[in-house]
């Protein structure tokens, strides 16, 4: 296997493990995958900076109760030892209000390697 296979498998846990984390709907465990500078662009506006995506993702959290978040046919376009950009498909499904509801979009995500430790640079999810 090559090293961009590896890479490949590497980067494919770091997300299913990240998928796992926000299943958790514990946002603690979901900054881990955050870098600090992190710009995320979802359909209800931009989050710059940690603070700011962790109060987005809390936000999301206490709105969507019993959420399943998966993500679906992921791809990666770019792939370095230091940075990668995937594509996916994204769906989710849980209660809004006390009712059931989901949706589903595309995503994509460039992430870093940092002090060795992959990071989540940039997310941008839409319907």
């Amino acid at each position: 296997m090559g090293d961009q296979d590896e890479l490949k498998l590497q980067l494919d846990a770091f997300m299913g493990e990240y998928e796992e984390a926000n299943n958790s709907h514990d946002v603690g465990r979901v900054v881990q995958f955050i870098a600090e500078d992190a710009v995320y662009w979802f359909s209800d506006g931009s989050f710059r900076g940690l603070p700011s995506v962790k109060s987005a993702i809390e936000r999301t959290f206490a709105t969507i109760l019993n959420e399943v978040y998966e993500v679906r046919d992921l791809e990666w376009p770019v792939v370095t030892t230091d940075l990668a950009v995937c594509r996916y498909q994204f769906a989710w499904r849980g209660e809004v209000a006390g009712q059931p509801r989901s949706g589903r979009g595309r995503g994509t995500n460039v992430i870093v390697l940092r002090d060795g430790r992959w990071q989540i640079l940039h997310e941008h999810l839409s319907p």
